[in-house]
């Protein structure tokens, strides 16, 4: 479920395939992609189709602004094919994160870092409407799935984990596996085992943890700075 102008821009800018789209003004919709999205000017409008304004309002919990909502399909995701794939791009790996809000917070900034994919594991799911709400319809710039547990590949496992060092990214491979864990619980020992490397966010003394969303943003781009 694609709910607002920005979801719906985003979904169609990376390729997302519509299942059907509705809007209280598709001409509306025209003059923000005119100001915001010019790629998409004029093909907005003919793209959803009109509804009343109490019909939108049934159709989801909070009904946005921009008057626009969209069903699109789920793309396939080969787990295989972007563990192995060579650009030097790192994998971000959520263990069972909690809030969903959160969640998609954590795949829009892992999209604009241009990420290869972000993986969750536990019994939330990433695809979830609160999630895709988050990430402004960004699901579709890059592969998101949950997996039972992270499979085997070349790929280092880096642990983001306040007990681990402060090592400097430029050290580590750009085809890392970035994990991260709660905000509560951090990440399981299991994880940490498997880990080749653990690595510590700096942060103020008396300050024990950062948003997840906050983390995943602060190692992301923390190796472009760096250059």
């Amino acid at each position: 479920m694609l709910e607002g102008f920005h979801a719906l821009k985003h979904a169609l800018r990376f390729g997302a395939e519509i299942v059907e789209a509705v809007a209280s003004d598709p001409e509306e919709l025209e003059r923000l992609a005119a100001g915001l999205a010019p790629d998409l000017a004029g093909s907005l409008a003919g793209r959803v189709a009109p509804v009343g304004p109490k019909d939108l309002e049934r159709m989801v919990p909070h009904a946005p602004r921009t008057g626009a909502v969209a069903i699109a399909r789920r793309p396939p995701v080969d787990l295989a094919a972007v563990l192995g794939q060579e650009r030097p791009a790192p994998v971000v790996l959520l263990e069972e994160p909690r809030t969903m809000g959160n969640m998609g917070a954590c795949v829009r900034v892992a999209a604009a870092a241009a990420a290869a994919a972000v993986l969750t594991t536990g019994s939330n799911d990433p695809w979830h409407p609160e999630a895709l709400r988050g990430a402004a319809g960004l699901h579709f710039a890059l592969p998101v799935t949950a997996v039972e547990e992270l499979p085997e590949s070349d790929r280092p496992l880096v642990a983001i984990d306040p007990d681990g060092e402060e090592t400097d990214l430029r050290d580590l491979s750009p085809r890392s596996v970035l994990a991260f864990g709660s905000e509560r619980y951090g990440l399981s020992a299991g994880l940490l085992d498997r880990a080749d490397a653990r690595l510590a966010i700096p942060m103020r003394e008396g300050v024990s943890s950062l948003n997840l969303a906050t983390a995943v943003a602060a190692v992301l781009f923390a190796r472009p700075l760096l250059r």
